[in-house]
């Protein structure tokens, strides 16, 4: 079995390939595997923006350009944008998106040499199954969250019924576990205990096909939610 640091290097090689191919991809993922639909993901994402934001795994930029473009369309303030992706090939087509106006880096989820509190809200879109070490990179988002900050996120379920398109997510899956692009799709279950066991307080939850979104909170819970 493969340690964290193997499959980061696996994550790296296979998001090696040019910026275009990644976005075709990633639209036929989105429809068939996640069966969710990106105008949707542009709304959830585009409404946890605050002045000082951050990007978690921003890929190719293509879905950040348009959650800015969709902020100004519906006159939302502006942010203070930062964002960060684990490959070197995904952030160069992010810098040709996105770069004159947003801060970009290189950088590990689960190790980010950022100040605590460094942000009010946090976008993780289409990444968090691809992490290897979820716990750890839950608890590094919160430290660099205000008190009052905010998370989005979207987490890939495994498909439960035997439907055509169930079998062809699953194969997606399988396909993409063995790439490199996914770590595991998660049962509702597991996921839900590990938001459980992490310090951030659940807003909202919402599915929609194989795609759970989650906004969360960085506000204390309260005793008898512990």
């Amino acid at each position: 079995m493969m340690d964290t640091t193997q499959i980061l290097e696996k994550t790296k090689r296979a998001y090696d390939s040019p910026a275009w191919w990644y976005d075709v991809r990633g639209f036929f993922i989105l429809k068939l595997s996640y069966q969710s639909g990106l105008f949707r993901q542009i709304r959830f994402f585009g409404n946890n923006m605050g002045p000082r934001h951050l990007e978690v795994a921003i890929g190719t930029g293509s879905l950040f350009a348009l959650l800015l473009l969709y902020r100004v369309l519906h006159r939302l303030p502006a942010s203070k944008t930062s964002g960060f992706d684990l490959a070197p090939k995904m952030l160069e087509g992010a810098r040709a998106r996105v770069g004159k106006k947003t801060e970009l880096f290189l950088g590990d989820v689960c190790h980010l040499n950022l100040p605590d509190h460094s942000f009010d809200s946090i976008n993780v879109a289409n990444a968090f199954h691809c992490f290897p070490d979820p716990a750890t990179a839950l608890q590094e988002l919160y430290r660099i969250l205000k008190p009052s900050g905010t998370l989005a996120m979207n987490v890939l379920l495994q498909p439960s019924g035997n439907r055509l398109r169930d079998r062809i997510a699953r194969r997606i899956n399988a396909w993409g576990i063995r790439k490199g692009i996914l770590y595991k799709p998660y049962e509702l279950e597991t996921i839900f205990a590990l938001i459980d066991h992490s310090s951030f307080r659940t807003s909202k939850i919402t599915q929609k096909g194989n795609s759970l979104e989650f906004l969360l909170d960085s506000q204390k819970r309260e005793p008898n939610q512990e």
